[in-house]
């Protein structure tokens, strides 16, 4: 199958899910508002979106660097992994249901850009934008951070290193690979980027729980699930999940700091609601 029939598939559920969430968590007043301020929105969450657009480009176009100065380095730490905790993916496997491989190859193949789109498009409909600025910075650190370790570790995950582990999801949909293979290594495992980002959109739908209720619970399920599913998929070690959560709570600190000099201070932006201690609801009325 080709990639991009993969890829339309993936961005085919990933709207449905997105269109559902909305239909949850949004009403028309809120979807009214929005459309009547889309311009001063898109103004002031610009520069951080244009910031956002220019990494991944660059990211994109210097992945096979990355990938021949990772082999020159050949700092091979899977032995490593593997002598601190052994055997636990493999024993994972062999304990959950054989009837759960399905769902949670779905949740790792489209429960995370799930996660990774609804967020940013939730926070615009806010009228304050200070939430999208923060979590377009945690997106940029995780995966700056984290190409800098797929560069110096060589990593390969417990599928690849055990013969005691099968690469389910590849076993039950093939075609998966064309796609991850597209835009990543099999030996990028250390720190787990579906784990760190997933983290980060829990953290922010923990922060706006006022404003979309909904949405926490949704993100809640769909990140504990996407977080195991790289486990019990034999795609991640446990240290590599441990990894990306330090690495996904480390950005959203750091970017709630950056965005914060970066407009001049922590009052700058936000509505009066959020100067009293929480962001106003856009959808109370």
């Amino acid at each position: 199958m080709a990639v991009g029939y993969v890829a339309l598939i993936t961005a085919s559920i990933v709207c449905i899910g997105l269109g559902a969430t909305c239909v949850l968590c949004l009403d028309l007043a809120t979807l009214r508002r929005t459309r009547a301020d889309l311009y001063r929105r898109f103004r002031d969450v610009s520069p951080y979106l244009g910031v956002t657009a220019l990494f991944f480009l660059a990211k994109r176009a210097t992945h096979g660097y990355s990938l021949r100065l990772s082999r020159s380095f050949d700092w091979d730490i899977t032995d490593e992994i593997y002598a601190i905790e052994g055997e636990f993916v493999a024993v994972l496997q062999d304990v959950v249901p054989a009837a759960t491989l399905e769902f949670f190859s779905a949740m790792y193949m489209f429960g995370f850009p799930f996660l990774l789109v609804t967020a940013p498009i939730l926070y615009f409909t806010l009228p304050s934008q200070r939430y999208l600025k923060e979590l377009l910075v945690a997106y940029v650190l995780n995966y700056l951070l984290g190409s800098i370790c797929y560069t110096l570790f060589i990593a390969y995950g417990p599928r690849n290193h055990l013969s005691s582990v099968d690469g389910l999801m590849y076993q039950f949909y093939p075609q998966t690979q064309d796609l991850t293979a597209a835009v990543s290594a099999n030996t990028n495992v250390f720190p787990s980027l579906h784990t760190s980002l997933a983290i980060v959109v829990l953290h922010f739908a923990w922060r706006s729980r006022r404003e979309f209720p909904r949405w926490f619970s949704i993100a809640s399920f769909v990140v504990a699930c996407v977080v195991f599913s790289t486990m019990y998929l034999g795609i991640h070690w446990v240290l590599d999940v441990v990894a990306g959560v330090v690495l996904g709570v480390g950005s959203v600190f750091t970017a709630e700091r950056l965005v914060a000099r970066a407009e001049g201070g922590a009052g700058r932006d936000l509505t009066p609601g959020e100067r009293e201690g929480g962001i106003e609801s856009d959808v109370s009325d």
